[in-house]
């Protein structure tokens, strides 16, 4: 189904939620959890868990949040990310599968089976590992942009070739240049402008500013290196057909990681799924349509739960 965003202005750029700010031990390392309470005078809704995606943290996803207030929302660094701590050994999708299920299962947050999980980009293919391995855990899952097909293949293959073999030039150089090279602000505004698809000068210059602060903020080169490849060689795809529970899928008409028909295939391999895509949009719909993504995610658990 294509659905029309109708959130195109930058008037609620100003984030207004607060978090309680929870650390929890994983596998002998710190972790942080962004704990946002539910606004009162707002209906109740279940609690939602989310997911970054890759190079990012919690706070790509802070526009999502500001647009569902009925519901708890804690949103983790990824370990490596933000202000994770690195896990020991390698940063794979298992791994950082592994952390997102302690999280849920931790008694510190108090989360049960109603919970929502929500994952965007590399996110996407954390939360459904561990919706296909754990499934106990939550009730709903909802991926925005997913990656739908191997980042090789497809008309955007040579793109993503292309930042193959940066990553590897990066690995391959001694560790102060090869930061030097992934952290360099003219490469992270780059890959801002790739993927930033409106056309609004304000809110372009706002997710600039985002990727700016954020894009850069890993732990160590290893760390980075790892995710990348976890990203590149894995897809939502490979969970799709034990996915037991409900599935929402958030896709985006101009995503360069992921085709309208890529998304529709991969929502035909889910059990229970069903698929929006948002003209317009690339792949930063967590930037550039919050609120039309925020209104599909209310209205399908409205409905599911019903």
């Amino acid at each position: 189904m294509r659905t029309a965003p109708r959130d195109r202005q930058v008037a609620d750029i100003r984030l207004t939620r607060s978090a309680d700010v929870r650390t929890i031990a994983v596998d002998g390392t710190l972790q942080r959890c962004w704990d946002f309470p539910a606004v009162p005078g707002h209906p109740s809704g279940s609690p939602i868990f989310m997911v970054h995606g890759f190079r990012g943290d919690h706070h790509g996803l802070l526009r999502v949040v500001e647009a569902l207030p009925q519901h708890r929302i804690l949103v983790p660094d990824l370990p490596g990310f933000g202000s994770g701590q690195p896990l020991p050994g390698t940063h794979d999708v298992g791994a950082y599968a592994g952390f997102v299920a302690s999280l849920l299962s931790s008694e510190r947050l108090g989360l049960g089976p109603d919970t929502v999980l929500l994952g965007h980009s590399f996110g996407s293919i954390i939360a459904s590992r561990v919706a296909a391995d754990h499934p106990k855990l939550l009730s709903e899952l909802v991926l925005v942009n997913p990656i739908c097909e191997p980042a090789l293949e497809g008309p955007k293959g040579i793109t993503s070739k292309a930042a193959e073999l940066y990553y590897l030039a990066a690995a391959r150089l001694p560790e102060s240049l090869g930061m030097a090279l992934l952290q360099h602000p003219a490469i992270v505004r780059g890959m801002s402008i790739f993927m930033a698809k409106t056309r609004d000068p304000a809110l372009r210059r706002w997710i600039h500013g985002q990727h700016a602060a954020y894009f850069s903020a890993f732990a160590n080169r290893d760390v980075v290196l790892d995710a990348f490849r976890a990203s590149i060689s894995t897809t939502v795809r490979d969970s799709a057909e034990q996915l037991a529970m409900p599935v929402l899928l958030i896709a985006a008409e101009r995503d360069d990681l992921g085709s309208v028909a890529g998304q529709e295939r991969l929502a035909a391999l889910i059990p229970d799924a069903e698929l929006h895509v948002l003209p317009g949009v690339g792949h930063l719909v967590h930037y550039e349509a919050p609120a039309e993504a925020a209104r599909l995610i209310s209205d399908f658990l409205l409905r599911r739960h019903a």
